[in-house]
């Protein structure tokens, strides 16, 4: 069981190599033990909410549209409604979404409005596509076999 300490070098190691402009890169199984371990710390899913209800969510996790469903609209009101749900302190501060695009962008965001450590969680909830073009078979939150709720 690795240390709180080596899950955030090991993130903070990635950001530095992809030149991430967040605090760092989390794997699934890195982030739900960071989500367990560090007092304050919070997953946020930027996902849809059909994909939500559809597809599912990990528990606990705050639930905040980048995009709005339908229309993928971006949201206008991401950053204040992040602000009104999540303090910014310094615990880490995890975004999640489908593969790792969207929580990419929402860490950034998070990020130049002052929270000091955000995370975007990699391989995201479904994971990248397999050779046929499948999600949730090749890596991502539910094939990690970590907590998740449907409906």
């Amino acid at each position: 069981m690795d240390t709180v300490e080596e899950v955030l070098t090991r993130a903070k190691q990635r950001a530095r190599e992809l030149n991430l402009p967040y605090a760092g890169a989390l794997l699934p199984k890195e982030a739900y033990a960071l989500q367990q371990a560090v007092p304050g710390a919070a997953m946020v899913d930027v996902r849809t909410q059909a994909e939500w209800y559809w597809v599912g969510r990990v528990p606990g996790a705050v639930m905040i549209e980048w995009t709005t469903f339908p229309g993928s609209a971006r949201n206008a009101d991401f950053l204040a409604q992040l602000q009104a749900a999540v303090p910014a302190t310094s615990a880490p501060v995890m975004f999640i979404c489908r593969s790792g695009h969207r929580s990419h962008h929402a860490a950034a965001l998070a990020t130049e409005a002052g929270y000091p450590n955000c995370f975007n969680v990699l391989e995201g909830f479904e994971g990248d596509r397999d050779p046929r073009n499948h999600r949730n078979s090749v890596n991502g939150w539910r094939v990690a076999g970590l907590p998740w709720e449907q409906g």
